[in-house]
């Protein structure tokens, strides 16, 4: 008999499952399977999420390195940048996962809001939230130091070219003070200075905006509405803040079409405007990478609440006050 999966099991699992959805559902701007670009194709992202998983989801690593490790395995395997952001946002989140899984009874039962599920005790967004924050207060200068090593060998364009705490120079302060430093321009950098409250709000609510078992329309509003929310990062290092406005302001506009479209005729029609939009940001060389990237996270935090599969109704998610 095939033991059933354990916490460890299903936190891989739900990841992979992201990554899956990130390429299977055509987003404006992004690969996808039905659509290439920038340079890239989706069998180097499912490649790359494989490759990272294993690091990742380690058990007792430190953040850094989940990073580093992650981010080394993936160029062997990619040759290029394909998930820096992903893994900058997963690794905190399975190493607070990680913790609260493995806590002892004790810690659960003197402080209530660490989710041990050994013990019967629900793994709630709230519970994990709380635990995330426990991990980006402790995250050191060795954190940094992986961390920082991570991006130099991801070698993103325009990540870390900061005049505090440059990636191309070592640290002096913990990973989350030097993200802190990056929050205001950086969507990924903000997570950790705010606890990432823009995957367990923004993103976990448009999960619930969608009907749970279309896990593709779920994916696409939650890309959506990160990118009509913020500018998007990515869009900002390479073609700086008016193009990537105008990008937001568009896409909130997109993204209102396309959810009236798709409540009344939920089929290719209402995506078709998305497609064109899709092809004029590819042939100007515009890629949305970071709202892809936030879209993932919160699509692996969403399959991991999930009692089954990646997705759950909204009052199954145990979010008690």
């Amino acid at each position: 008999m095939t033991p059933p999966p354990t916490p460890f099991d299903l936190a891989r699992e739900a990841f992979l499952a992201a990554c899956r959805l990130d390429v299977e559902t055509p987003k404006p701007g992004n690969v996808s399977v039905e659509s290439a670009g920038h340079g890239m194709t989706a069998a180097q992202f499912l490649a790359s999420a494989q490759a990272a998983a294993g690091p990742l989801f380690a058990h007792g690593a430190p953040v850094g390195k989940r990073i580093l490790d992650a981010v080394a395995r993936t160029r062997e395997v990619a040759g290029c940048n394909t998930n820096l952001g992903i893994v900058l946002l997963v690794a905190p989140l399975a190493t607070s996962l990680a913790a609260s899984l493995t806590a002892p009874l004790t810690a659960a039962l003197n402080e209530r809001d660490e989710p041990d599920e050994s013990s019967g005790e629900a793994l709630t967004a709230r519970r994990w939230r709380a635990a995330t924050e426990r991990v980006l207060a402790r995250l050191t200068v060795d954190d940094a130091r992986d961390a920082y090593r991570a991006i130099a060998l991801a070698n993103p364009g325009g990540l870390g070219d900061a005049p505090e705490q440059s990636v191309h120079d070592a640290p002096t302060v913990d990973l989350r003070a030097a993200m802190q430093l990056a929050a205001q321009r950086d969507s990924i950098a903000r997570q950790y200075a705010n606890g990432f409250a823009d995957i367990f709000e923004t993103g976990l609510a448009a999960v619930d905006e969608m009907p749970a078992e279309a896990p593709r329309l779920v994916t696409l509003n939650v890309f959506l509405t990160f990118l009509a929310s913020h500018p998007d990062s990515h869009i900002v290092r390479k073609h700086g803040m008016a193009l990537a406005q105008s990008v937001t302001l568009a896409a909130r506009a997109q993204h209102g079409r396309w959810r009236a479209a798709a409540t009344q005729t939920p089929d290719q029609s209402a995506l078709r405007d998305l497609y064109a939009w899709d092809t004029e940001l590819k042939s100007r060389g515009i890629n949305p990478g970071t709202s892809a990237d936030l879209t993932v996270a919160t699509l692996f935090v969403a399959g991991r609440l999930a009692p089954q599969g990646w997705v759950r109704a909204p009052a199954a998610r145990g979010d008690e006050t």
